[in-house]
């Protein structure tokens, strides 16, 4: 997805559409996807970095270490603000958040992501 990458590590097939995990990579001054709301609960941990999280209009700042529960149905987005890149695992119930993959592709093939705005 250009400046913005995911790697599924287990998806709804393999966790009987329990959980989906994913392993999410922005690079340094990167915008995230835009504020946007799902069904699914989400948990993000930073593994690297600081992701710059919103949740319900909030945003926040979540160092590695740090996590983010985001309750399903509730308006987030998040972007690297930082110069390093950022990486966050992203826990999703249920699973099946992987199925929105080709359709998330599509759009940031149209609408790639750019820098974070000053």
């Amino acid at each position: 997805m250009g400046r913005m990458s995911a790697v599924f590590k287990a998806d709804g097939a393999e966790t009987q559409s329990g959980y989906s995990i994913s392993e999410w990579w922005l690079e340094p001054n990167t915008r995230g996807p835009g504020t946007h709301a799902h069904s699914d609960e989400h948990v993000f941990y930073v593994i690297e970095g600081t992701v710059s999280v919103e949740v319900a209009g909030r945003w926040t700042q979540a160092p590695r270490g740090a996590y983010v529960v985001i309750p399903g149905g509730t308006p987030h987005d998040f972007e690297n603000r930082g110069t390093g890149r950022a990486g966050f695992i992203s826990i999703n119930v249920p699973g099946g958040f992987e199925n929105m993959m080709p359709r998330l592709l599509q759009h940031f093939a149209e609408n790639p992501v750019g820098d974070v705005a000053p």
